[in-house]
């Protein structure tokens, strides 16, 4: 008796973790931010996106194909040429997501295909010079034309920035060069500068030379020697002054030929 209740209760577990195993297989979650389709084995990818959530599927006929619908960040670098033909390296940082309702290859093939396309077309607009004066331009183009062509694929676009611009080798030594030669420019038209500058101070200090002479001459004709007299006296007075204010006084008396240092 107790043989056939422990069989019969095995075979309750074998068909539990039987009926356990195709219910599990069954299943499938779908995390948050991402999205699913199915694939069947009799009729191919289906049209249907599933959302967030626990899900049934046909185990072994149908499988869950899982994409991230978050938005994520991606380079693409680009060499191409400009208006005046010059090879311009530039690297676009894309921020992007799919439409939740289209779930394209886009990652791998879509987005750098359009970004590359889009990149020439606008640089191509532009001389080198332009690239770099006008940079914010360039980006702002770049951004409304790729975001209206990733739209036909069912792309979203959250962010297009520039983050890498250069130049060939030629190109760079050229700019580096008229950088040196406006530097020597203007190091040039700072000396003749300072060269006027000094001329027309020595002209206003000669004229003012010759005005204070025209004046000493006048005055002299006009009082003599009386100016003499009083340029002396105020110079003597001057002399008085800065000497009492020494720390020591040399004094001479009249009629002794010994120096005294008397202090003050």
């Amino acid at each position: 008796m107790a043989a056939k209740v422990f069989e019969s209760i095995g075979k309750f577990g074998l068909a539990l973790a039987v009926a356990g195993g195709v219910v599990n297989s069954a299943l499938y979650n779908v995390d948050a931010g991402h999205r699913a389709v199915i694939f069947d084995r009799f009729r191919g990818v289906q049209d249907i996106v599933v959302g967030e959530g626990t899900h049934f599927l046909i185990p072994w006929v149908q499988k869950p194909i899982i994409f991230d619908c978050r938005s994520r960040p991606r380079n693409v670098p680009v060499i191409t040429g400009s208006k005046d033909l010059q090879n311009v390296n530039i690297t676009l940082r894309i921020l992007f997501r799919p439409v939740a309702s289209q779930l394209p290859d886009y990652d791998e093939r879509v987005l750098p295909s359009i970004t590359t396309e889009i990149l020439k077309s606008v640089v191509a607009r532009f001389d080198a010079g332009e690239l770099i004066t006008q940079r914010e331009l360039v980006s702002r183009q770049v951004s409304d034309d790729l975001t209206e062509r990733a739209a036909t694929f069912g792309l979203i676009l959250d962010d297009v920035s520039l983050t890498h611009l250069t130049f060939g080798k030629e190109f760079t030594e050229a700019v580096e060069a008229k950088q040196v030669a406006q530097q020597e420019a203007e190091r040039a038209r700072f000396v003749v500068e300072k060269a006027e500058q000094q001329k027309k101070a020595a002209i206003i200090s000669a004229e003012g030379d010759s005005k204070a002479a025209e004046l000493i001459a006048n005055s002299l004709a006009t009082a003599g020697d009386g100016l003499i007299e009083l340029r002396k006296l105020e110079a003597a007075e001057d002399i008085a002054y800065q000497l009492s204010r020494s720390r020591n006084i040399t004094y001479l008396p009249a009629g002794q030929s010994v120096l005294l240092q008397l202090p003050q």
